[in-house]
């Protein structure tokens, strides 16, 4: 019998050896799959509303599954960091849920696990965030756990010192990891260190340790207010419903006054500056971390679209220019990429990688190449796949009722209308070869770029002088003067 059932088994698995055999002796294809036009993209009907306490409310009806996301947005961030309080705002942000109501951090951390809701909170430049997932049957819960958070945070005196000393442990960290030096020494360098952009939103160790939680109270207080607040409703609930739930949870919610914020410009230098290569030592250092770029838009620009597209060309998908020259067929990093980081202000640009420590000259000069070459007039092929790339990976960014929140929330900061996204693809097919040829020129000048090259100085900064691309100077991982012998 078990001599049978072996022969048995062996006679199953012979066709499925064949097989396997067969397919691996088709030849490969080598032709790629063409790109195909994209789709019309009808997007779900959006419902503004506001309420007597000034708190803006932006819904969208979703009934396909019985879950809710709402995202409360703050339209203040780290732009308003008192000076030598760098940080101050995503603390806050992060103190949030650490304690709320009558719960503790634990008890409030209990209470969304027995719920099995999503509450996230967090802070960037320009805006703070409450973000919360929930299914509709437990959606009134939810709601008011999200209140909590947002009008009764305790601001807990242990976890204010927990969460501090967390951070002050992650900087110090930062001083020994090669791409977060060149980040902040990048921002520092472009935007100088009295600039909000030209400082991490996290802080320094120094200004870490000035917070106090009095100035979280404070920031709080004066910030977090429905008159400077926008909440994104998207689920399965009527407009009604939704704005009657937004009523209920924060209806109550007094009005403040704000404080003006005025814009602060990037300075002079910051758009106009030679190139200049700025090596950060990390002696021993395997690899080279590569920040190179400048003063880039804001994201109110006209050129929005355009530069998508160039961007996308230059260093913003896997088969870009800088990616498949540094990657494929130098074999310099495992990957390099660009973008356009646009603000309330002019954001900057910048392109990226983390290059093996002794290609680092090598690499300088192909970055400079492709930087160079990408204000020559995109061939017509090059141009179609770019916009395609953009066009049919657009509908992946409604696919939830989270990622319709998010794709709305990233708006409200900037002011603009939210038919904005419904323009994207037709405002991505208007891009021709002349209008990107335009921004590239206007905006990516190889001979007015910022280099921070984080890496192992002994070895690398004789052969990025000897490239002669541009001086070299010795900065800091903030971006100041290094005072050498």
């Amino acid at each position: 019998m078990r001599r049978t059932l072996i022969v048995l088994a062996s006679l199953a698995l012979a066709p499925v050896m064949l097989s396997a055999q067969a397919v691996v002796a088709q030849p490969a294809s080598t032709t790629p799959p063409k790109l195909t036009a994209p789709k019309p993209l009808t997007l779900p009907q959006i419902t503004e509303r506001v309420l007597p306490n000034g708190l803006k409310l932006v819904i969208v009806e979703q009934h396909e599954i019985p879950v809710v996301d709402a995202s409360l947005v703050i339209r203040t961030g780290a732009e308003a960091d008192p000076k030598g309080k760098a940080g101050l705002a995503t603390l806050t942000a992060n103190l949030l849920d650490e304690g709320a109501g009558a719960r503790d951090a634990l008890d409030l951390a209990e209470q969304i696990g027995f719920l099995a809701i999503g509450l996230r909170t967090s802070a960037a430049f320009e805006q703070s965030t409450i973000a919360m997932h929930s299914t509709k049957a437990t959606l009134d819960s939810a709601m008011g756990l999200m209140a909590d958070v947002v009008l009764r945070p305790t601001f807990a005196e242990k976890e204010f010192l927990r969460l501090k000393s967390e951070r002050t442990t992650g900087l110090l960290q930062e001083q020994d990891r090669g791409p977060a030096m060149a980040d902040r020494a990048f921002a520092s360098l472009v935007y100088g260190e009295a600039h909000p952009y030209g400082q991490s939103t996290i802080g320094t160790k120094e200004s870490t340790e000035s917070l106090s939680r009095d100035d979280v109270q404070a920031f709080w207080k004066t910030w977090y207010r429905p008159n400077n607040a926008t909440l994104v409703i998207v689920g399965d609930l009527s407009v009604a419903d939704a704005e009657a739930l937004a009523r209920r949870v924060f209806g109550a919610w007094a009005r403040g006054t704000l404080p003006a914020l005025a814009a602060t410009p990037a300075p002079a230098s910051a758009g106009g500056k030679a190139t200049t290569i700025y090596i950060v030592d990390k002696p021993k250092a395997a690899q080279s971390s590569f920040r190179l770029g400048g003063l880039g838009v804001a994201r109110s620009t006209p050129d929005y679209y355009p530069l998508m597209v160039v961007n996308t060309a230059l260093g913003g998908s896997f088969t870009s220019r800088l990616n498949n020259t540094l990657r494929e067929k130098k074999g310099y990093t495992y990957g390099a990429g660009s973008s356009f980081t646009m603000r309330k202000e002019a954001g900057p640009f910048r392109a990226n990688a983390e290059v093996v420590s002794a290609k680092t000259d090598s690499a300088l000069i192909e970055f400079m190449r492709e930087l160079k070459a990408i204000r020559d007039p995109l061939p017509a092929d090059e141009l179609a796949k770019a916009k395609r790339y953009l066009q049919l990976g657009y509908a992946e960014n409604f696919e939830s009722t989270g990622d319709i929140a998010a794709q709305l929330s990233q708006l409200i900061p900037y002011g603009l209308p939210l038919t904005t996204l419904s323009a994207f693809n037709a405002g991505i097919g208007a891009v021709t070869v002349q209008s990107a040829q335009r921004v590239a020129t206007k905006y990516l000048d190889p001979k007015k770029m910022t280099i921070v090259i984080t890496g192992d100085r002994a070895t690398i900064e004789p052969t990025l002088k000897a490239t002669g691309i541009a001086p070299v100077e010795v900065r800091d991982a903030r971006g100041r003067p290094v005072i050498t012998p």
